[in-house]
């Protein structure tokens, strides 16, 4: 599936906060969106999953705009990976999973069987079967953070979409997040996520949007795209991209701020 936003213009109430922005992804890559706080990463995604009303431009699914989709059909296609967040009843983790088959669910709005074994099949992909009986609100940040990705897989969706999926996380489970997003791109899924770091777009994306102040961005490969003059641009600070090695000898990207002496 290929998502196209083409000159899309997005806000609240009266004012645009994000302008003429065109960004393309396909099934299999992974884009990801940098930028500081307040230009409007938040907006562009709510826009995109018809949260909030497109004011100008398109936005194509397979080249088809998604003006006037109901609720249930976009959700078929595009999923929703939230930042980590504290439900006010204490679900097994199961049923939280579960939820993600809504957009399926006929008049009873009961799950079936079938259901079910979407939601463990879920589960099973992103290695965490054992938490599947388990209370969501007593397990780890990590931990719930890919159980809402596993809800998020359960709509069986083309494209993720995840705020921040990383957000509060520990270094360790940061990573292992994002160890799982690129397995999930690997297996065809299409990925648009919003980072504050720009190392995770070198560990993980095929492509970046940098959002910038006064409407500018910057979309592109990569290497095209995090440079020392954009980040400095774009966040204000001074920083040094240095190469390094993974642990199969690949070349890879790391990004050092520069602080003041």
């Amino acid at each position: 599936m290929k998502l196209e936003i083409k000159h899309a213009s997005c806000g609240y109430g009266k004012q645009n906060v994000v302008e003429d922005i065109s960004i393309k992804l396909e099934s299999g890559e992974i884009l990801c969106l940098l930028g500081p706080n307040g230009v409007g990463k938040t907006t562009l995604f709510k826009t995109i999953l018809g949260f909030l009303k497109l004011r100008k431009g398109k936005i194509l699914l397979d080249g088809e705009n998604v003006h006037g989709w109901s609720r249930r059909r976009l959700a078929k296609a595009l999923g929703y990976v939230p930042q980590a967040h504290t439900p006010p009843f204490p679900f097994k983790v199961i049923d939280v999973v579960v939820m993600g088959r809504t957009a399926y669910l006929g008049i009873a709005g009961a799950p079936s069987l079938a259901d079910l074994d979407i939601a463990e099949e879920a589960l099973d992909i992103l290695n965490v079967s054992f938490l599947k009986d388990r209370i969501y609100t007593e397990i780890s940040g990590g931990e719930r953070q890919m159980v809402l990705i596993a809800r998020a897989l359960a709509q069986q969706p083309e494209i993720l979409v995840m705020d921040e999926p990383t957000s509060n996380l520990d270094f360790g489970n940061q990573i292992r997040v994002l160890e799982q997003i690129n397995r999930l791109s690997q297996k065809g899924l299409g990925v648009i996520m919003t980072s504050h770091f720009p190392d995770h777009a070198f560990l993980c994306s095929t492509k970046v949007a940098l959002m910038q102040r006064n409407n500018v961005f910057t979309v592109g490969s990569v290497d095209e795209v995090i440079t020392e003059k954009n980040l400095k641009a774009a966040y204000g600070i001074n920083v040094k991209i240095t190469h390094t090695c993974n642990n199969k000898g690949e070349p890879i990207k790391t990004c050092i701020p520069l602080l003041a002496g």
